[in-house]
């Protein structure tokens, strides 16, 4: 690809300098190369013309034939429109336009025959098409070699500077010749044929302008094929370095602290998933290497305690913990937790977040440094630099995807040797997207719930049965339960999630005057958020009605009732989630799901398959065929963390793992892929690292 990163967008025929800067700095476009990989986002058959008589409500696009007999103007400035009235020869059809008035009527002229092309309505009992693509027959190739058309994902800013999918299009018609003359491949030749894989002149060619569909489909697998076995040879060659080249502390001894705790302070007996866990993360911290491993486990599986067990050892063999929490309650509920569970064995536990006041960090930083204390649980406020540890050994990062690898890495910087790291998240990874996200760590999957939890009960209710649920509502309470009642957040419009729960405040309160009943939302100060969960948490209140800001919050073992409003605004995770702040006590507890009666499809089952399963995993997987990676809980916060031009972690999951196991198979043999017949993928991965595409966040 040589040759194209050499040429400047703005030197392409059709482009200059203002289109240019409209491409680097609305898709980070900027050579010829960058523009070839730019894929399309769909492609339209345009070989065929139909008649107006044969249109059909659900097509998505037709091309007619035939002349202007007249155009209609009406309205003023912003208000106008225009339509032109259009025949075939046989029928007529109004093709209509709201902006770019004065250049339709320029451009086009009545009596002369053009090509139509665009995306049918129905309107007034009748079709139309609106902003239709037009074209002097002269100016199109022969239908029969138009076939399939590419189309191209834009920006408004770019329409507005006449930069639309059509405009792409020929300014890629234009590097065409360039692309025929051979393009440099990018993978080894064994590699295409193994595979039986297009050459990469073919494919790009082919996916811009593609002979037919097989043509296309062959195009499409060797280009993603491509992209994902970079992603995972990255992945993997990290990892492959870190075993070679990063020690660990060796932490074999196991001691005092977690003897003692083992035998008089542990609440309950271990599930066979804990201890299978707590075997593995010990096998890690003994074995000489750093470890990274991911410990994956629905809310209230017990990650805590397996976290616990697992800075014990670390303290019996002379080292110093930490556990970063992304939010003050949670690291205070990680604080509270811990304290109350080793209690007065001797192990110093303490807190460090923005609330913190200054003596107390004085004396903190103090016994830090002397290594008297042992265990630090915060905030960000760890990566500080007034924040130095005598001999950190093990750091515990809960719910991983809300820190930036920056911050993390400043963490993981606080000892000469790095620490070994225990990564928690409660949102269960569907494999393909732990493959990739967290494809250089180890995984471990606590797949159990502690002895005497109870699966929760989930039901779909319908607005209608609010009645029957009120009753419900005051049995539980008179049984002693307290009940959560969750409103979404709307992000467009804060005003909104608050009068959806201040009203709901209200009902409650109108409902069951004799109640304690408490509001928890985004607005409240953190004191007074913090007080009232605290309130509810004691038991003073009977009904805690809130935002989603309770989704990570305190955890209440008497709290037998969740309620979600709105159910249908929620994504699968969430709800599964949400559903996770009951359940955390002896008694049965119960999920109800409250929607309107008009429901879509996909809303339809999400709400069958939170009622049918608890499995946090089979959640995930549903929640990622459903919305995709991009909307995943977790990911949508940061963004992926790299892009995918072409391939799809849902659709292409197979194809995935064909690649890494490849990858596996390549740098098991050649770890520096050094041998003659990997110098190339080498390349490619040195020249992939170099480029926009962020390959560091990948850990």
């Amino acid at each position: 690809m040589g040759v194209l990163a050499a040429i400047d967008i703005k030197f392409l025929p059709g482009v200059g300098p203002k289109k240019a800067e409209l491409f680097a700095r609305e898709l980070d476009i900027r050579s010829a190369e960058d523009l070839v990989r730019h894929y399309p986002y769909k492609y339209i058959d345009r070989s065929r013309f139909y008649y107006i008589h044969e249109i059909a409500e659900n097509m998505p696009f037709i091309q007619l034939k035939g002349q202007i007999l007249r155009f209609d103007k009406a309205g003023e400035g912003r208000n106008q429109r225009l339509t032109a009235i259009f025949t075939d020869g046989k029928r007529t059809l109004e093709l209509v336009w709201f902006q770019g008035i004065k250049f339709v009527i320029e451009k086009y002229k009545t009596g002369v025959e053009y090509v139509v092309f665009g995306r049918p309505s129905f309107f007034n009992g009748k079709f139309n098409l609106l902003h239709p693509e037009i074209d002097l027959p002269s100016q199109l190739p022969p239908p029969e070699t138009m076939g399939l058309q590419p189309y191209y994902n834009t920006t408004e800013k770019m329409k507005s500077g006449f930069l639309n999918s059509k405009a792409v299009q020929k300014i890629m018609q234009a590097l065409l010749p360039h692309l025929q003359g051979g393009v440099p491949e990018t993978l080894p030749a064994y590699l295409l044929k193994k595979y039986s894989l297009m050459n990469l002149t073919e494919a790009l060619i082919n996916i811009h302008f593609p002979k037919n569909a097989h043509a296309l489909n062959k195009a499409r697998q060797r280009l993603k094929f491509e992209e994902l076995l970079y992603v995972q040879l990255n992945i993997l060659q990290q990892t492959k370095w870190r075993e070679m080249n990063v020690k660990g502390f060796v932490m074999k001894k196991v001691g005092h602290f977690f003897h003692t705790f083992y035998s008089d302070y542990l609440p309950f007996e271990l599930t066979n998933a804990q201890k299978r866990v707590i075997k593995e993360i010990h096998a890690d911290m003994s074995g000489g290497k750093q470890m990274n491993r991911l410990l994956q486990g629905d809310v209230g599986s017990g990650k805590t305690l397996v976290a616990l067990m697992s800075m014990l050892i670390a303290i019996d063999n002379g080292y110093q913990a930490c556990i970063m929490a992304p939010t003050e309650i949670l690291a205070s509920q990680h604080f509270e937790t811990i304290r109350s569970l080793v209690r007065d064995s001797g192990v110093k536990v303490s807190l460090l977040t923005g609330s913190t006041r200054p003596k107390a960090r004085e004396e903190l930083h103090a016994s830090l440094r002397s290594g008297e204390l042992h265990i630090l649980i915060g905030t960000h406020a760890l990566i500080e630099d007034p924040v130095q540890f005598l001999n950190l050994g093990l750091v515990v990062i809960d719910e991983q995807h809300r820190f930036g690898v920056e911050q993390r890495s400043k963490l993981w910087r606080k000892n000469v040797q790095p620490p070994h790291i225990l990564v928690m998240t409660a949102t269960p990874i569907p494999r393909t997207l732990a493959m990739t996200l967290y494809g250089d760590l180890s995984v471990s999957v606590i797949d159990e719930l502690p002895p005497g939890r109870k699966p929760v009960q989930t039901f779909h209710y319908y607005e209608n049965k609010r009645q029957a649920l009120n009753g419900f509502i005051y049995k539980q309470i008179q049984a002693g339960r307290q009940v959560y009642v969750v409103y979404p957040l709307i992000q467009e419009s804060e005003k909104m999630d608050l009068q959806n729960v201040t009203e709901g405040y209200a009902y409650f309160r109108e409902t069951f005057p004799e109640l304690r009943i408490s509001m928890v939302h985004g607005k409240l100060k953190p004191a007074e958020k913090e007080y009232q969960m605290q309130e509810f948490a004691a038991g003073r209140m009977h009904i805690m009605v809130a935002t989603t800001v309770i989704e990570v919050g305190v955890n209440v073992p008497n709290a037998s009732v969740m309620i979600i409003e709105n159910a249908e605004r929620f994504g699968l995770s969430q709800l599964h989630q949400l559903r996770g702040r009951v359940g955390r006590g002896a008694e049965q507890s119960y999920c109800i799901l409250l929607t309107g009666f008009k429901l879509a499809s996909d809303t339809r089952k999400r709400m069958e398959i939170m009622t049918r399963t608890n499995d946090g995993f089979e959640i995930s997987e549903a929640d990622l065929q459903l919305r995709g990676p991009g909307d995943m809980e977790g990911t949508q916060q940061s963004g992926m963390p790299f892009e995918l031009k072409i391939a799809d972690l849902v659709r292409d999951s197979r194809m995935l793992e064909i690649a890494r196991n490849t990858a596996m198979e390549i740098l098991e043999e050649d770890p520096r892929l050094e041998k003659e017949i990997n110098r190339l993928m080498a390349y490619q991965l040195k020249k992939l690292k170099q480029s926009t595409v962020n390959w560091g966040n990948i850990s």
